[in-house]
């Protein structure tokens, strides 16, 4: 495993602002458009932008034919189902809440990483971590826990689906830390024109009858989520993995739920529960403790 470099620290500051922002333009998306067609907005303007720019470079799409396997598990665990469970919850659950329960996805991702990469071992402090980021999540949905109201239950139901959005992409993760050895911007491009393909016929039973009364700010969102959090941050994100890992790229999940929950309370007048912020504070400690080991040898590049 290479040790991570300063762009690649960079690289994971703009993963940041990127997905950290998906929450909250998710949720003003999802106000007026329905949710497989925020879905199937993003993900097909951010393959044609990625498609662009590949074939701005002389990229071939042809040469991703021998890699159709491993580009459909990349669409679907990185994009058609995350995207949809997410964007789905997030019709009864606040940005705020939706970033908070995506740190769990660093969480899962070391016990992935530790079956299926062979130098990404399971530890003593990787357990500790994972079961506080578990004890997080009950005490984030312990009020829905404990009341057995019906609009409870169907928040209980969205932020369970948001949490398997994170398991989701702890999966993609480490997925792609099988990658080839080929343009980053062809493989995001081919990723995103998979997910297009397989999401298309999905989004198509919606209809369009929605459009007449979408506000522009609506239509602006999903814009903006496909240029920024479905395109372009999908290049650095693969970038990433393969030059630092999957376990490295995870702790984008110490400030995405940080960064939303200041979004979402700074700009979508949210308000922060006391349960939501113990929840945010037992899992970001959960995430410290799996990741002090490698969290230290990091540091050391910096100190030589």
């Amino acid at each position: 495993m290479k040790l991570p470099r300063l762009f690649d620290w960079l690289a994971l500051l703009a993963l940041v602002a990127m997905f950290g922002s998906a929450f909250l333009l998710t949720k003003i998306a999802v106000q007026e458009v329905p949710p497989v067609m925020v879905v199937a907005g993003r993900i097909v303007i951010g393959a044609l932008l990625l498609l662009a720019i590949a074939y701005y470079q002389g990229e071939r799409l042809s040469t991703l034919k021998p890699y159709w396997l491993i580009l459909l598990a990349l669409a679907l665990t990185g994009n058609c189902i995350p995207f949809f469970v997410i964007t789905w919850g997030q019709q009864y659950v606040d940005s705020s809440l939706a970033g908070i329960l995506m740190a769990m996805m660093p969480l899962t991702t070391v016990v992935l990483a530790h079956f299926f990469v062979a130098d990404e071992r399971i530890t003593k402090n990787k357990v500790i971590g994972f079961l506080l980021g578990f004890a997080g999540v009950v005490i984030l949905m312990q009020p829905e826990l404990i009341v057995s109201t019906q609009l409870d239950w169907l928040h209980l139901s969205a932020m369970l689906l948001i949490l398997m959005g994170a398991i989701s992409y702890a999966a993609n993760s480490v997925i792609a830390h099988s990658l080839p050895k080929i343009s980053l911007p062809l493989i995001s491009a081919g990723v995103l024109l998979t997910a297009s393909i397989v999401i298309i016929p999905l989004s198509a039973s919606q209809g369009f009858e929605w459009v007449a009364e979408t506000s522009a700010t609506a239509m602006w969102a999903v814009i903006l989520l496909g240029i920024f959090p479905s395109g372009l941050a999908t290049i650095i994100y693969f970038r990433v993995i393969r030059h630092a890992g999957p376990a490295f790229l995870s702790q984008i999940n110490y400030l995405i739920p940080v960064w939303a929950v200041l979004l979402g309370v700074v700009f979508g007048g949210e308000k922060l529960t006391i349960n939501a912020l113990i929840a945010l504070v037992v899992i970001l400690v959960g995430i410290a403790i799996a990741q002090k080991n490698r969290s230290a040898s990091v540091d050391s590049i910096y100190h030589d």
